[in-house]
Order: C-alpha cells, then structure tokens, then sequence
C-alpha cells in the first residue's frame, strides 16, 4: 500500500463532490426553466440532472488482488450525468407565455427542497473529505518528526 493513497482517495472524493454541488446549483438555477430543449418542434422544460458515482477500479489482476487481500479501492469517480426521468410538474398559469389551451404550463422536474438537501449533503461529504485529508496530511507529519 502506497503512502500517498488516502490523498487520492480523498482527492478522488472532493472532485466527485465538488460536481455534485455543480449539478445541484444548476438545477436550482433552472427550476423554473420552461424551455430548457427544443424537441420535435417544441420546447421541453429543463430535465433535473444527477451524478452518478462509482468507485474506481484498477486492472483487472490488481482489482483481484486488492479485493483477496481485503484493501479498499483507490476513490471514487464520476461516470455520468443522468437526466431524472420523473414526471415534470403540471401548473396552472393562463397569463405564462408557455401555458397550454387550458391554461397549464409544463414545469422542471426540480423540486428545490430536495436540491437542498442534495447540496448540504455534498457539502457535507467535502467537508469530511478535507478532514480525513488533512488528517493524513499530520499523519506524515508526525513521522517524519521521529525521524529527527
């Protein structure tokens, strides 16, 4: 095991959270976003967006390897932006220059409290991820202090 290996691991985390906060903000910034793409002729409200998270893997020897002998991956990495296929929501505005004959105009999927949620959860993950960096970091300290 490699001494540098819990900073890229929490360098690996921060970068992955550091995109979920993004993501979040832009779909805050676009929840009310009613012409987010143009499909078939037609606007479509903005679609909420989602990080998907994986851990990294090494080759495939080494991922065998590492995995017999009960060591951790080296981090975690962003494969994809994910659009969330829910339903956008329906509201009733006649006066939207987007409402519809009945007077409904097609919302983002974005609902803001959970965005929140999200965010503070990122946040939190960064945060966590600084701590355990920064206690690696007096970890190396401290041994090269015995040396002296």
């Amino acid at each position: 095991m490699k001494l540098s290996n819990g900073f890229d691991i929490s360098a690996s985390a921060l970068t992955a959270q550091r995109l979920r906060m993004d993501v979040v903000s832009s779909n805050i910034a676009n929840a009310e976003t009613t012409r987010g793409s143009f499909v078939d002729g037609q606007f479509q409200p903005y679609k909420r967006k989602m990080v998907v998270l994986e851990p990294m893997k090494a080759g495939s020897f080494d991922s065998m390897l590492r995995s017999e002998m009960g060591e951790a991956s080296k981090g975690v990495k962003a494969t994809r932006i994910v659009e969330d296929q829910s339903p956008e929501k329906l509201v009733y505005n006649p006066n939207h220059p987007d409402a519809d004959a009945s007077g409904y105009v097609r919302m983002p999927n974005v609902d803001v409290a959970k965005e929140m949620v999200d965010m503070i959860s990122a946040s939190r993950a960064y945060e966590a991820n600084v701590t355990a960096l920064n206690a690696t970091k007096a970890m190396f300290v401290k041994a090269l202090e015995i040396g002296k």
